[in-house]
């Protein structure tokens, strides 16, 4: 690799460093404050809430080091325009593409961070994630202990407390069960408290009643029943292991190429999501090359302007939001058939073409504007 090259390499590498550290930093942070609500209104301690919020860095990383190669790519061009170093190398007879040369090894190398962190660290993360919110499930206390909210714990269901002492007892506690439309019961307590017993969790209930109505054909039937203390079964209220549906995302990419049932029966998916997933992957570190290119290319469109370059920034940054567009309409198609997944590589290619007529434009030299001939006297 030439000095030169060198050179415009590492002024990308230090600027890409310092922009993925403060993008990450952003998105990372926004996410921890909503997983640390969540998790702590569960019952959670802090070092679940750290271990969760590790465990999403590596996504919140693969998702920001594009736009961060972009961001670098396009301010260190403009640093080069503005200092003259790229208006010396044009001079001396480097044309566009002899520039972009650097430029694209630069996105080369940000494309395998993102390829490491999509293909061996993103679904590692996600696995040991479900692995670990399987163990939370289990814990009935964490799930239902929380106060003042209507919560759904499975489909039909619905739980209300309305405070709890701090002896652990559910104060004005409300349980509807409507999972069978023909035989819905109410349950209505002063107190219950949760009870792990050999059999599984059980929830008793004090000093409530039961309202059951049950729907015929041709009439409702509404029976009450008040009791003392009634204990109510909370295994129906938990997923088994068994019913909890695996994630595509938590398996490796070559497993997703050649899906066995196993896969398909645990994630409950078809071999064509199988494909989809694992073509999205391999398309997502093309990102960076045509990011990183797009920030680059477009500052050289245009001469030399006291006013900056501020016209080819704007541009760039379109041109940037128009392949993610496409990007997120393809996903989109994805999504609805999956069988459409060659799609997921056509805004690459779309990107790809982009920074290619950029650079053609960028490299055809500009027409002298003509000078009129002195009229010669006759």
């Amino acid at each position: 690799m030439a000095r030169i090259d060198r050179y415009i390499l590492s002024q990308f590498m230090t600027l890409f460093g310092f922009f993925a550290l403060v993008l990450v930093s952003v998105y990372w942070i926004n996410r921890a404050v909503s997983l640390f609500e969540q998790l702590i209104s569960d019952g959670q301690t802090a070092l679940v809430v750290l271990e969760f919020t590790a465990l999403t860095l590596p996504l919140v990383i693969s998702v920001v080091l594009p736009i961060a190669a972009f961001t670098a790519s396009a301010y260190g061009t403009n640093r080069l325009s503005s200092e003259s170093e790229l208006v010396a190398m044009q001079a001396a007879g480097m044309s566009p593409w002899r520039l972009a040369r650097p430029v694209l090894v630069f996105g080369v190398l940000v494309a395998l961070m993102v390829a490491l962190l999509v293909h061996a660290v993103v679904p590692m993360a996600r696995g040991r994630m479900a692995d670990r919110q399987a163990e939370i499930a289990q814990n009935v206390t964490a799930q239902f202990l929380r106060a003042g909210a209507f919560q759904y714990p499975v489909k039909g269901v619905t739980l209300y407390i309305r405070d709890i002492a701090s002896d652990g007892r559910l104060e004005d506690f409300f349980l509807e069960d409507a999972r069978d439309p023909q035989n819905q019961t109410t349950y209505t307590a002063t107190e219950a408290l949760v009870v792990k017993t050999e059999a599984g969790p059980r929830l008793v209930l004090m000093h409530g009643m039961a309202q059951t109505l049950r729907v015929q054909a041709d009439r409702q039937q509404l029976s009450i029943t008040r009791f003392g203390e009634l204990a109510y079964d909370l295994a129906s209220l938990v997923q088994s292991d068994e019913a909890r549906k695996r994630d595509l995302r938590a398996y490796s990419t070559m497993r997703l190429l050649n899906p066995d049932p196993q896969l398909l029966a645990d994630t409950q998916s078809t071999a064509d999501k199988a494909l989809a997933e694992a073509h999205e992957r391999l398309a997502k570190p093309l990102q960076s090359p045509i990011a990183a290119m797009l920030g680059f290319a477009m500052l050289l469109l245009g001469g030399f302007s006291r006013f900056g370059v501020w016209r080819q920034v704007i541009w760039a940054v379109v041109a940037l939001i128009v392949v993610q567009f496409l990007s997120t309409a393809a996903e989109n198609q994805v999504a609805q058939d999956a069988s459409r997944w060659p799609l997921i590589y056509l805004p690459p290619l779309i990107g790809g073409l982009i920074c290619a007529g950029i650079l053609w434009i960028a490299a055809r030299p500009r027409r002298l504007r003509r000078t009129p001939r002195p009229e010669t006297a006759t």
